[in-house]
């Protein structure tokens, strides 16, 4: 993929105290080494909360298209990190998009937290770049509670190259989720958001990927959620093309949920979704995370045979 620009700035904090959707899961700050994301995946959530994100206005009115590192992020994280925190890297840009290969700021980030471990490091990712810091992860493991969370966004990968065209693909990110746990690290799959796909499919993927429970989330509709973040419009277009409205669909993305749930437990593994989903990144796997999970705050419905849509947009 071509290297697009990339920007440098200063920033005044690197740690920033979480509210909402990532409070809610259990963290207590965000660490965002970049603004903007090359990736400018056509459904990312980041540009529709502009000044909430930190961003400036030529960031979402150009998502996708550069991206501006933090350069002082190491040395603002050896000031500002503490023992009881537990942070998420990051809401708001993948850490090892494609920039982070020239730029190499994850290294000297992962350093201070070998250096001044919190409580608690998730890197949430959808790229095989982080394979680059597998020694270093190691270190930082031994010190701290890390986690690392790898997106699979849909089981078939012509979906994703219509949805995330600049991403790596769905069997390279498997790939990276395998070389992660072979060196002992403690990896997730992360089904957010949930794309066109076939459910069983995709379910068979990633309980075979790891036997850490699985977190999900459909795509973000207003529907659900009148304020803050959202979808971008980019993806409801793609949807409406391939004459696939329904996943943005209250009723249907309810659904698919169930089916995951069902497939996924059938396969003997976990699943949940929303913060409550997002709570098993900060939880100890013994706690009662997934107990509390919408599916078994009540008694569930029984899923039919019938999937929930046609296999993907053609």
């Amino acid at each position: 993929m071509r290297l697009l620009p990339i920007e440098e700035t200063h920033a005044r904090r690197i740690l920033s105290p979480v509210s909402g959707f990532i409070a809610a899961a259990g963290f207590t700050h965000s660490l965002t080494p970049a603004r903007n994301c090359t990736y400018g995946c056509t459904y990312c959530y980041v540009p529709t909360m502009r000044i909430q994100a930190g961003l400036k206005p030529e960031d979402w009115r150009h998502w996708g298209e550069y991206t501006t590192y933090k350069v002082n992020a190491p040395e603002l994280l050896c000031k500002e990190l503490r023992p009881d925190q537990l942070i998420y890297c990051s809401p708001l840009t993948d850490p090892y998009q494609p920039a982070e290969m020239n730029q190499e700021i994850m290294p000297l980030i992962l350093e201070q937290v070998y250096i001044h471990p919190p409580k608690l490091f998730v890197i949430q990712t959808r790229s095989p770049n982080i394979l680059r810091d597998t020694r270093l992860l190691q270190a930082v493991a031994e010190h701290t509670d890390l986690r690392i969370s790898v997106s699979i966004t849909t089981d078939d990968d012509r979906i994703r190259k219509i949805f995330e065209p600049r991403c790596e693909s769905i069997p390279g990110r498997l790939r990276t989720i395998e070389e992660l746990r072979a060196a002992g690290l403690n990896v997730y799959a992360t089904v957010a958001p949930i794309l066109p796909c076939e459910p069983a499919a995709l379910a068979r993927m990633v309980v075979e990927a790891t036997s850490n429970p699985i977190i999900g989330d459909p795509l973000h509709i207003r529907q659900l959620k009148p304020r803050g973040a959202t979808t971008r419009d980019a993806a409801f277009k793609i949807l409406d093309h391939y004459e696939q409205p329904q996943w943005a669909e209250v009723e249907f993305q309810q659904r698919l949920l169930e089916v995951l749930d069902h497939e996924i437990r059938a396969l003997g593994g976990e699943f949940a979704w929303g913060p409550q989903g997002f709570s098993c990144l900060t939880q100890p796997r013994s706690s009662s995370a997934l107990a509390s999970s919408p599916t078994r705050a009540g008694k569930r419905s029984t899923p039919t045979t019938r999937r929930p849509a046609k296999r993907s947009p053609r």
